[in-house]
């Protein structure tokens, strides 16, 4: 099943993806439900309840018609793993924990839906914006204290991610504070896939692409920590919450093909480690994150318009 949700007449609505090309509208098959996507996760069986509503009707909505917004509205938590993919640890020469998760933080804010802008600070401000195709994780229930070996059950789904990471601003302080909080810089979508539609995360690969060319692509199972030990060690200090998000990582850069001067031109980047292939994201950018079997999440990337109107 995957879950979006979409504007309709200035409100927030969800949805269920059915082909392609169609949804159904859950106000219009469940009535009775939530209208947000959290509140569904809180009920007990409430996803259960929303399958069985849209099993076996054929959408007669057309993604093409909506705006598609980010699902989770408001989630209590969204934290992120830093250095969680063998090929970005070895590209920065950085070194990490391999035992323990290596967790920030980060705002709703920061994040968008898929199709609408990401929003690039001003070169004034910053210059290393910087992607990072990612796996998200969504909680489905409540939980503290949870073993590996039962984590997984606490999974309501999982979405592409894009964190879109200001490096200037990271290397301010110890802390990753701002640099990974910037206004709309990031994104999330296009939908919620629930585990028994996309299966063990493990078996997948995400890659990044910046105006059609691959940037990023790696199998999921490079990851240090996986989706498990994550969930399991969150627990320990914190009280997991339906609706949470937790976005996995993100891989290397693929080195640079011989005809690709812009990959190969260490000169236009500003952030710590310059890596051949590499490239910032820049107003103009079409962005996509891709996760097989997940789907594609696609956004363009504007300059900042608070600095247009300042």
């Amino acid at each position: 099943m995957k879950i979006i949700a979409y504007s309709d007449a200035g409100k927030i609505a969800l949805g269920v993806v059915t082909s392609d090309l169609h949804f159904l509208a859950v106000a219009d098959v469940a009535p009775d439900l939530p209208a947000r996507l959290i509140e569904i996760l809180e009920m007990d069986g409430g996803l259960d309840r929303l399958r069985a509503a849209v099993a076996g009707k054929v959408g007669d909505r057309l993604l093409a018609d909506v705006t598609l917004k980010p699902f989770l509205d408001r989630p209590n938590a969204m934290w992120a793993l830093a250095l969680n993919f063998k090929s970005h640890i070895a590209e920065t020469g950085l070194h990490t924990n391999p035992d323990y998760p290596h967790l920030f933080m980060r705002t709703p804010a920061s994040y968008v839906g898929a199709l609408e802008p990401i929003v690039a600070p001003p070169e004034a401000v910053a210059r290393a914006f910087d992607y990072e195709g990612e796996l998200g994780v969504i909680v489905g229930k409540s939980g503290r204290y949870i073993p590996v070996e039962r984590a997984m059950e606490y999974v309501a789904g999982y979405t592409c991610l894009n964190e879109g990471s200001v490096r200037e601003y990271q290397m301010h302080n110890r802390q990753f504070g701002l640099g990974k909080n910037f206004e709309a810089s990031g994104s999330y979508g296009p939908w919620l896939m629930t585990p028994d539609e996309f299966g063990d995360p493990g078996k997948h690969w995400v890659l990044t692409r910046i105006n059609g060319v691959v940037r990023q692509r790696a199998p999921l199972d490079d990851m240090l920590i996986d989706v498990a030990r994550t969930i399991s060690y969150l627990s320990q200090g914190y009280h997991l919450r339906p609706g949470d998000l937790i976005a996995m990582g993100t891989p290397g850069a693929l080195p640079p093909q011989p005809d690709d001067a812009e990959g190969r031109d260490l000169s236009r980047q500003y952030g710590p480690f310059p890596t051949p292939g590499l490239v910032h994201m820049r107003p103009g950018d079409w962005v996509e994150v891709e996760i097989d079997g997940l789907g594609v999440l696609r956004n363009p990337v504007i300059a900042d318009p608070a600095h247009l109107l300042g």
